[in-house]
């Protein structure tokens, strides 16, 4: 029988919680998408870094564009997971793309922020390419992906965060973040998580009392400014991996900068949306998209 960590680790990338092994193979492409895969995007330390990108056939406009990130404990898990949302969302008039990044423990912090910022660079780098409006690129994320992507929406323009990972030239910035149970700070993460013991100190190179900058760095409740993007986090409250205070206190962090936030509260809800609460939390993610990135004439 699998063990509760070793569940977790396969990642919730969707939020129904599949594991991303064999499901490209499941994958249905709809006639009016246009999916291409494995698009290499940057590649530090000849890790050949890749993201899969969907986009409607006819488009009159350059589209807003969605960056998807997944999650897997900054250890495991792949973008596969995050492609039939992109197909949803390329069907609503995004261009939407998933990408992977380093995992730890070879690479940690800030590798993933590393490329995640890389990952949106590219996309600015290659509008004309994928009919994208450099104005209007969101990203959204869960767990450690949804702390990635808060990551970017705090953190545009801090230097040290940037990395090598090409295309130097473009912003890394995001118009507004998603984040669908990602932990705010790492400080009060131990304690409070069934696996934040076992997780964060392969992330951080050792734990809170070994590394305590790292978890301050890390933590994107500490770089929130009133620069930071318009964000819609959701989160249950049972949420065993996350505490749910996590969204609280970047909440009430955004609001204090009065940067535009919201929180959506899932009842009940644990790590990995199921049922209504995945057909809830993925319809109010789509909503704030379209609110926040079609609201701009083309």
């Amino acid at each position: 029988m699998l063990s509760p960590k070793f569940l977790h680790a396969l990642v919730f990338g969707l939020f129904i919680g599949c594991a991303a092994s064999g499901f490209a193979a499941e994958l249905v492409v709809p006639e009016n998408v246009f999916f291409d895969q494995a698009i290499e995007y940057s590649n530090p330390d000849g890790q050949h870094l890749q993201l899969n990108l969907a986009r409607p056939k006819s488009a009159a406009n350059s589209l807003p564009a969605i960056l998807c990130i997944h999650g897997g404990g900054f250890r495991a898990g792949h973008r596969d997971g995050y492609n039939e949302l992109c197909l949803k969302l390329a069907q609503r008039g995004f261009v939407a793309a998933t990408a992977s990044y380093r995992l730890a423990p070879k690479y940690q912090f800030p590798a993933a922020v590393h490329d995640v910022k890389a990952a949106v660079r590219f996309l600015r780098a290659n509008v004309s390419k994928f009919g994208i409006d450099p104005e209007r690129i969101g990203v959204t994320g869960g767990s450690a992906g949804g702390h990635l992507a808060q990551f970017l929406g705090v953190t545009a323009g801090v230097k040290q965060f940037e990395g090598e990972g090409g295309n130097a030239n473009f912003s890394s910035s995001v118009a507004c973040v998603v984040n669908v149970y990602g932990p705010s700070d790492f400080t009060q993460s131990y304690g409070k998580s069934v696996d934040a013991a076992e997780v964060l100190p392969l992330f951080f190179g050792g734990n809170l009392e070994q590394e305590p900058r790292k978890h301050i760095i890390g933590s994107p409740l500490n770089w929130v400014t009133p620069a930071a993007a318009p964000t819609l986090l959701i989160h249950g409250t049972e949420d065993k991996y996350v505490a749910y205070e996590q969204a609280v206190w970047m909440r009430d962090r955004l609001k204090s900068s009065s940067v535009e936030v919201e929180l959506l509260t899932l009842e009940g809800a644990g790590h990995g949306f199921k049922g209504a609460d995945a057909e809830k939390a993925e319809r109010a993610l789509i909503e704030f998209f379209e609110r926040k990135l079609k609201s701009k004439a083309p």
